[in-house]
């Protein structure tokens, strides 16, 4: 509601946060924000047609979703190569000047929708996108008087995507390179890796441009797809050669046969980065988890042109949050299967105590969870649903916590819920924090990371945990206790005083 009423004091606002799922909740409430969602959540109507598919629930059911669909197809025309828009494709002057568009696109039609008016609703990534790639095409429709980051805790985590480049082992088979060729211990040779992918993508454009297959029928969707791919590893490498000493290359990642499956080079300091995507007059971040300090060294933004507002007290009683730290066992890097096995132990009789509710169990990673499931009794085994965005099972994140609603006693057991879930009321009465989140510091860029920016690695800690404390008490009427098992979390809370806002003061006893 704080976003809402600051947007509408200003005459034109974008609002960007993290997930369709709080993009949802915004739109429910305030109808004047025009939400912007990715191609994934809408059906191409140019695949219905070449499929013969006319309903478009079924459509999306069947994958005919526009990222899968051409908007732009080269073709010849007359002797010449020319580029031939989707008809589907509205123009945003036709949005703009209210012609009828009932037959576009419905991607199309929500984008060009929010482009033109006042207000709107983004996720990071079609913000951060429209902004890094299309900020020429669209510059009279970017020009905000306000703009409002939600969850702004999540902004490295956003930039980073945009920054850098993933090399998985598909791509590196199809340029006919082996990865083995390349010392991933040395940044020019890994530039080398992304230059000769870029060599092999453009001449592979250029050869079959110039094949007389190409010049009998044309594949102008090959081309495109080679195109976006050049495009890619091009502007990967401009952004590691302007700055090399700024990347670090993580330790590539290996399948189960201990075969090469991807490689990540990602920026160290996003400061550089960070003013691209941050244009509007007035800038406004919102978390209940930032530090000024910390928000500011990472982000490269001056503390003397930032006003920061620490609310003073929760409005929440603080009877309805209670959190009780049992010290059960201190699991950090070098911990015992014993030790794993007491706080285990600790989970499943508070578990059996809280036999009749739903609640949440958060830990630091995936492995912890089967691990957790698979030492609980019985009866507690057969209530608790491993929760993360893909499942063992194929389920979704949005299919699991659906299961949770229709059954009275479910327990999530989670280790990526520490933020951006809503279990409100009796969706949770109980939560369990079995280990305290740190990054991970054997990831290289964690590893440097915290050695350059030491508040970093401390903020990023209790950003987390403090997320984790909120996800079961979301209202003034709501309520839940939370217990936290690992002894680690008095080491974070120490390190982290001056960082903890003030309304978390009184239920931690800092007052």
């Amino acid at each position: 509601m704080i976003g809402a009423t600051l947007a509408r004091f200003f005459d034109s606002s974008f609002v960007v946060t993290a997930s369709k799922h709080l993009q949802d909740q915004y739109t429910k409430d305030f109808s004047f924000l025009m939400a912007v969602k990715g191609k994934q959540n809408f059906p191409c109507l140019k695949l219905m047609d070449s499929e013969k598919v006319s309903i478009p629930r079924r459509a999306m059911r069947w994958g005919l979703t526009c990222d899968k669909g051409q908007c732009e197809e080269k073709t010849t025309k007359n002797g010449k190569e020319i580029t031939e828009i989707c008809k589907y494709k509205p123009k945003i002057s036709s949005i703009e000047e209210n012609e009828d568009c009932s037959d576009a696109c419905l991607y199309y039609l929500q984008k060009y929708q929010a482009l033109v008016s006042a207000h709107s609703l983004w996720n990071y990534h079609s913000y951060f996108q429209i902004m890094k790639y299309n900020r020429k095409l669209f510059a009279k429709y970017l020009e905000r008087k306000v703009s409002i980051f939600d969850e702004a805790h999540k902004i490295e985590d956003q930039v980073i995507q945009f920054v850098g480049i993933d090399v998985f082992k598909g791509q590196l088979e199809e340029c006919g390179l082996k990865f083995n060729d390349y010392d991933s211990s040395d940044i020019d040779s890994m530039i080398t890796m992304i230059d000769t992918m870029a060599d092999y993508y453009s001449a592979r454009i250029r050869d079959i441009k110039e094949s007389k297959e190409f010049q009998r029928n044309p594949d102008y969707e090959q081309i495109s797809k080679l195109e976006r791919k050049y495009e890619r590893v091009a502007n990967a490498r401009v952004d590691i050669v302007t700055d090399k000493e700024n990347f670090v290359i993580n330790n590539p990642e290996n399948d189960v046969y201990g075969d090469f499956r991807s490689i990540s080079i990602k920026p160290i300091d996003i400061s550089s980065f960070v003013k691209s995507f941050f244009t509007s007059e007035y800038q406004i971040f919102m978390s209940a988890t930032l530090d000024k300090k910390s928000f500011c060294e990472n982000t490269g933004m001056s503390q003397d042109e930032i006003t920061f507002v620490d609310t003073p007290k929760s409005p929440f009683p603080i009877e309805s949050r209670r959190i009780n730290f049992l010290n059960v066992k201190r699991l950090s890097y070098g911990a015992t299967q014993e030790d794993e096995l007491e706080v285990i132990k600790k989970i499943d009789e508070l578990l059996t105590k809280h036999s009749e509710e739903r609640g949440l169990v958060l830990t630091s990673s995936i492995s912890r969870c089967y691990n957790i499931l698979k030492h609980l009794s019985h009866q507690n085994k057969e209530r608790v649903k491993i929760c993360h965005s893909v499942n063992a099972d194929g389920k979704t994140q949005e299919q699991v916590l659906a299961e949770h609603k229709e059954n009275n006693s479910s327990v999530l057991l989670s280790s990526s819920l520490w933020e951006g879930v809503d279990l409100k009321d009796d969706l949770s009465r109980f939560q369990i924090i079995a280990k305290v989140p740190y990054p991970n510091y054997m990831e290289k860029r964690v590893n440097v990371k915290m050695k350059k920016f030491p508040l970093w690695y401390t903020s990023q800690t209790l950003m987390k945990l403090l997320q984790g404390f909120g996800r079961s008490i979301r209202s003034e009427d709501d309520w839940a206790v939370t217990y936290v098992l690992d002894t680690a979390v008095n080491n974070v809370l120490f390190k982290a005083q001056d960082m903890i806002p003030k309304s978390y003061y009184d239920v931690l006893n800092l007052n």
